[in-house]
């Protein structure tokens, strides 16, 4: 047992304090993956309603594995970061084709998985087998930062590296799994990003934050993101009871999903030529065209989108015009029944909310 008064108070407090959450009651590991594949930057409020749904509808690897990708991705729909829906279905084909289902059981062999990185491998390593890895994501971070007085900076691969090996200095050999779920948890909880309850916090005494009033200072991290602004300009084209759909392809936001016919704009107040375009193509002509007014925005980590729509009617008996385009472009027409089922952007689905 870790003698270290970090550790041993972490582990005093974990079990009056910790969450009841469903995968802190199974080893399996895969149901522990699938947990924190979906909580990657995802609040567990946010995760947790989409980790139920998925175990719903896959309740073991291979039903995951067998799935379609349009199922897959249908399901993550609104949770973001969509390349991890992505990454999750191909391990679980991979780990069904070369592993016969069955999920590699130590940290050198989890971490050579698609989408699997340092910290969900130790994850799934620890909590699942047993195996004394360290867990180190932002709670992690936070809580060491802190603690120790650490000021190295989080965003660099030295203080990552130098996070890591104290983490791993401090993990008890005979409870680890443990060990990940407290400090995770009490960064959570307790030592949280803004004004923690330090006052009231067990490892006050000892916490060089506290004492020397670096709590606001700590962790450090010098990286700043480049947040780019992107405008489209969708059209959104029905046809007695259909709408124009493309499947978003490889090489840029939203991979998989899909969308309606989009003109990418330099700013807000570019003029978009894309409806008299698509009024041209075919002759296909509209009863109503419909510009909305409202932009719809959507903030992702590196980019904040603004899409305006505009809607355009075309006549039952102009269809086959309009199919004739769609299919010459590389569009679908779908019925709305099946637009419902298909994986979409939250923005789009906004946008059909208000349509309703």
């Amino acid at each position: 047992m870790n003698s270290d008064p970090f550790v041993h108070t972490l582990l005093e407090w974990y079990p009056h304090n910790k969450r009841d959450l469903p995968w802190r009651s199974t080893n399996n590991p895969y149901i522990i993956w699938l947990s924190e594949i979906i909580l990657q930057q995802t609040r567990v409020a946010q995760g947790l309603p989409y980790f139920e749904k998925f175990l719903e509808n896959f309740p073991h690897l291979e039903d995951l594995a067998n799935a379609s990708e349009e199922t897959v991705m249908r399901l993550w729909q609104g949770l973001g970061y969509y390349s991890r829906a992505r990454n999750l279905h191909f391990c679980a084909k991979f780990i069904r084709d070369h592993h016969d289902g069955i999920f590699p059981d130590n940290y050198q062999a989890l971490i050579q998985l698609k989408g699997v990185g340092t910290y969900t491998a130790a994850a799934i390593a620890s909590f699942a087998f047993d195996e004394a890895v360290a867990v180190v994501d932002g709670n992690v971070f936070r809580a060491l930062a802190r603690y120790f007085g650490i000021a190295t900076d989080i965003a660099g691969n030295m203080g990552k590296k130098e996070f890591e090996a104290l983490a791993n200095t401090l993990i008890p050999k005979d409870r680890p799994a443990e060990f990940n779920q407290a400090i995770m948890e009490f960064g959570a909880l307790q030592c949280v990003p803004k004004n923690p309850d330090c006052a009231n916090c067990p490892m006050r005494l000892g916490c060089v934050a506290f004492k020397n009033d670096l709590v606001d200072s700590l962790p450090v991290k010098i990286k700043k993101l480049k947040i780019k602004e992107r405008y489209f300009r969708y059209s959104y084209i029905v046809c007695d009871g259909e709408v124009v759909v493309k499947r978003r392809g490889e090489g840029d936001i939203w991979q998989g999903l899909h969308d309606f016919p989009m003109q990418e704009l330099s700013e807000a107040s570019e003029t978009s030529d894309e409806r008299v375009y698509i009024e041209e193509s075919k002759d296909f002509k509209t009863n109503t065209v419909m510009e909305s007014e409202k932009w719809y925005k959507h903030i992702l980590t590196h980019q904040r989108i603004f899409a305006n729509f505009t809607t355009l009617i075309v006549p039952k008996e102009n269809r086959n015009n309009l199919q004739e385009w769609t299919n010459s472009n590389g569009f679908q027409l779908v019925s709305s029944e099946k637009l419902d089922e298909l994986g979409k952007p939250r923005l789009i689905v906004k946008f059909l909310e208000d349509q309703k």
